[in-house]
């Protein structure tokens, strides 16, 4: 599966991991003590919808155009819509504001963002995002491995964790990532975006992360039956240290997407792990 963001930015699992992300820095930033968030795979940050990239996918039109035009959107929403509008200061629709751009908008004089990327050409494009905000840092890394290598022992620490899945060994990666932050920090949150394809794959993954996702809040949105495992039938988030209060409004998002975007024998679903 190749999920380079710029083809599929503001597409439908872009909606949910990102009312998913935004909803946890709202959460995270009600403390008034400093947060470090890590970003494992980051991409650009700010993306062109009339790329060539974009425009061949067409993922948008049916994603992020459809929400911006909805009445009835639900809250969860929000702070992705205006960021958006900040994003298009004249109107329309032709820039999204991916992870890195909504992460550091969000942060505050204290906080920290160390956003990962290992492509030449995002990683510049990706520096240019993050120029405005002086707590943010762009590193060319594996971000895997940078997760783990900086992550603090102590103190408040959001981990987003959302690679390509070109490689064979993403899904274990995540789990072990996310037991290794957890590990060393056990008050982090640590939010990781996956496809879903077919249940087999996701099921295994879910059994992979015992313990260390043990009580991981789980939101699906799976816009079609999980039948045809050559194609993303859905999304899935899996968030470690998520707050209770992320629980109400992520279903309604889950649940929008689906009645919103998706087709007959679609299905939102809300969890948590034993």
């Amino acid at each position: 599966m190749n999920y380079r963001h710029a083809f599929h930015a503001g597409n439908f699992a872009d909606l949910v991991k990102h009312a998913a992300l935004t909803l946890l820095l709202e959460a995270m930033t009600a403390d008034p003590a400093p947060l470090s968030v890590i970003d494992t795979h980051a991409g650009a940050g700010l993306y062109d919808l009339g790329d060539d990239m974009a425009k061949k996918s067409g993922e948008a039109a049916v994603g992020i155009a459809r929400l911006i035009a909805a009445p009835d959107a639900p809250r969860a929403f929000d702070a992705l819509k205006a960021a958006v509008a900040e994003a298009n200061p004249e109107g329309g629709l032709r820039l999204y504001p991916g992870s890195p751009a909504l992460i550091g908008r969000a942060l505050r004089k204290a906080d920290r963002y160390i956003a990962c990327e290992i492509r030449d050409d995002d990683v510049a494009l990706l520096r240019q995002t993050l120029a405005p905000y002086p707590g943010a840092q762009a590193v060319q890394a594996d971000g895997f491995a940078t997760a783990v290598e900086r992550m603090p022992a102590i103190g408040r620490v959001l981990v987003l964790i959302d690679p390509p899945f070109e490689r064979a060994d993403d899904y274990a990666n995540i789990a072990a990532t996310m037991a290794a932050v957890r590990a060393r920090n056990p008050a982090a949150a640590v939010a990781a975006w996956l496809p879903l394809k077919d249940l087999e794959t996701f099921d295994a993954f879910l059994r992979s992360l015992e313990p260390a996702g043990a009580g991981a809040l789980v939101a699906e949105a799976r816009l079609k039956p999980l039948t045809d495992p050559m194609k993303m039938n859905g999304c899935a988030m899996v968030i470690a240290g998520a707050p209770a209060s992320l629980e109400a409004p992520l279903q309604a998002a889950c649940d929008w997407v689906v009645a919103r975007l998706g087709s007959q024998g679609g299905k939102a679903r809300l969890w948590r792990l034993a």
